[in-house]
């Protein structure tokens, strides 16, 4: 039945004109449709997420969106990091920080948040 879809992370927010600056101009995400309602649209491979403002932005402590990115680990977190883009550190069980990137035998991920603190993530897969 949805084995075949694409799914849509959902993500909340405070503030979308923060959202959008962070969202457009550091993830380089492309707008697909904003809503008077405050709900914005973007691509991402061939899915999509949805970014909606919501009094609850923020208040999920797990990853929210992860983008798996293969072999452009390394380039995409360097340019993540070049538009100031702040990776979280974790004690992860198995895994020991290399930089700011997780590692497991041949595992790299690396946790960031966006502006309302919502935690997105890259990994090598």
């Amino acid at each position: 039945m949805l084995a075949n879809r694409n799914a849509m992370p959902t993500i909340a927010v405070k503030d979308l004109a923060a959202a959008r600056k962070f969202y457009e101009g550091k993830l380089a995400l492309t707008p697909l449709q904003s809503t008077e309602e405050g709900v914005l649209t973007y691509q991402s491979g061939t899915a999509a997420i949805v970014v909606y403002v919501s009094q609850f932005a923020g208040s999920n402590q797990a990853t929210a969106c992860t983008w798996s990115v293969g072999d452009e680990f390394d380039g995409i977190m360097n340019a993540l990091k070049a538009k100031g883009v702040v990776f979280e550190h974790y004690d992860l069980p198995g895994m020991t920080l290399q930089g700011d990137a997780h590692v497991a035998g041949d595992f790299k991920g690396a946790w960031f948040k966006d502006p309302d603190g919502n935690i997105l993530h890259i990994l090598n897969r």
